[in-house]
């Protein structure tokens, strides 16, 4: 049965489910992110009722039992602070769903409750004039979409069936945080669950919805890699650079220790108002990047009383005035699945013990580097099979070192340029997108150098 109502709600797509095309380019969406300023993170479910934020996934949805509810506290709460949206968490990694689900029955409906979070927040919030967001794990260790376990076709369908029903069920949704997909501690690939086809499915349901992954711990700043907006987890130190960001950003934190509520909470420190104002909301909206700050109700679905006099804090001294910096243009988001990724390398004589397969081996922090005595170093990749690509894109150990470099892919044993002068820009990520071509492999080579050039990943698409 289950799997049969899966299968509805994605037919349901084509007949109730599709928005209208965006009337708004990504650039003009990314700069009114921005332009919200600041919002409240909202952490509230199964692991509220637990003593830890990643809880037994077999944990009962009888725990879940906030007695006094109140969403329309938490948005009072956020209007209080001046903010201008809500994000709340409709699943986390434990895969418990606080909304009304037809997917799974680890869900709000069979716990005490018995009412639907979602639905309460997003009508709170927009009540008071805020704009609402939602977060969505694709972690799921209840589910057992993890690492070393299989992610069938099944599991896969799930996730786009529970995000059918929050795009499709609650209005609209300025932008979606997801969590827990490829970062160094979840271990779950974009290709084990496919980031194009969610992106892309997402985007169907609702073209305006920003797609936000917290994939910081692992990609480059310099460019949005799978992802809208760039955005960092300050606690698991990711800090944005105030001064070099040139990209549109979500920073976020937490006023109290945990994400999740615990029994200390009401009498515990938190991050006091003057940091929050003068050391995350207005620099970092200086520098393009919108602030959200975590509150997490207690187990009676309420915010503590020094949390609530903490927010009110806020909002005596800040105030969204509007626009502060103008997001700049930037490349498109890379999105599809790197056919290069540890395929087979090849190139000039290496430096020391760097070698060739460092520049695809999916890790950022490695790198090929070419050895000092070569004065026309290349590198290479060969691909699976001749494969349809339209883009190239080469992240530098250092930016600034390439200084020109040539790109060629190979077609039926021949060698045909794709690029070929002075480097583009001076960041250490390089995207070069062109048209369509069908190449069985792809060569860099380097034409002027500042240095040895090190390439910490080059990635190979078909966008």
């Amino acid at each position: 049965m289950r799997k049969l109502l899966i299968a509805a709600a994605m037919l349901l797509t084509v007949s109730t489910g599709s928005f209208a095309a965006p009337a708004k380019s990504l650039h003009q969406l990314q700069q009114e992110f921005v332009d919200l300023r600041f919002g409240m993170f909202i952490h509230f479910n199964i692991p509220t009722f637990a003593p830890d934020d990643w809880p037994d996934p077999d944990l009962s949805p009888s725990v879940f039992n906030p007695k006094k509810l109140d969403c329309r506290q938490w948005a009072r709460a956020a209007r209080s602070a001046n903010m201008s949206y809500g994000c709340l968490t409709t699943k986390h990694h434990s895969g418990f769903c606080i909304w009304d689900t037809k997917t799974t029955d680890y869900n709000v409906m069979n716990s005490p409750l018995k009412r639907d979070v979602v639905r309460e927040y997003v009508d709170a919030f927009r009540k008071e004039g805020l704009k609402v967001m939602l977060y969505y794990s694709i972690l799921d260790t209840h589910h057992r979409i993890r690492p070393n376990m299989p992610i069938t076709r099944e599991k896969i369908d799930m996730i786009k069936a529970q995000l059918h029903e929050l795009l499709t069920g609650y209005g609209p949704v300025t932008a979606l945080i997801i969590d827990g997909w490829d970062a160094p501690w979840s271990r779950i690939s974009y290709d084990t669950v496919p980031f194009k086809e969610i992106y892309d499915y997402i985007k169907s349901l609702q073209p305006e919805c920003l797609v936000m992954d917290l994939n910081a711990a692992k990609y480059p700043r310099e460019a949005l890699f799978y992802t809208d907006i760039k955005s960092y987890e300050q606690g698991a130190g990711q800090k944005i650079s105030t001064t070099e960001n040139r990209l549109p950003a979500l920073a976020c934190l937490s006023i109290q220790k945990n994400w999740f509520w615990k029994e200390s909470f009401p009498t515990s420190k938190l991050k006091p108002a003057e940091e929050m104002v003068s050391d995350n909301i207005v620099p970092y909206n200086r520098a393009h990047c919108n602030f959200i700050l975590n509150v997490a109700p207690n187990r009676d679905g309420l915010m503590d009383d020094n949390a609530l006099e903490e927010l009110k804090k806020i909002g005596r001294m800040w105030h969204n005035d509007g626009r502060v910096s103008t997001v700049p243009e930037c490349d498109a988001p890379i999105t599809g699945h790197n056919v290069a990724k540890n395929r087979p390398a090849e190139s000039s004589w290496s430096w020391d013990y760097n070698l060739m397969d460092f520049a695809n081996d999916d890790d950022f922090n490695t790198a090929w580097e070419s050895n000092q005595y070569v004065k026309n170093p290349w590198w290479m990749v060969t691909l699976d099979k001749p494969t349809a690509i339209n883009s190239v894109v080469i992240t530098e150990e250092k930016a600034g070192v390439m200084q020109s470099y040539r790109i060629e892919y190979r077609t039926s044993g021949t060698w045909k340029n794709l690029f070929d002068g002075n480097a583009l820009t001076d960041s250490r990520v390089k995207i070069h997108r062109f048209s369509p071509v069908t190449a069985d492999a792809v060569r860099i080579s380097f034409t002027r150098c500042n240095g040895q050039p090190a390439l910490a990943e080059v990635g190979v698409y078909a966008e």
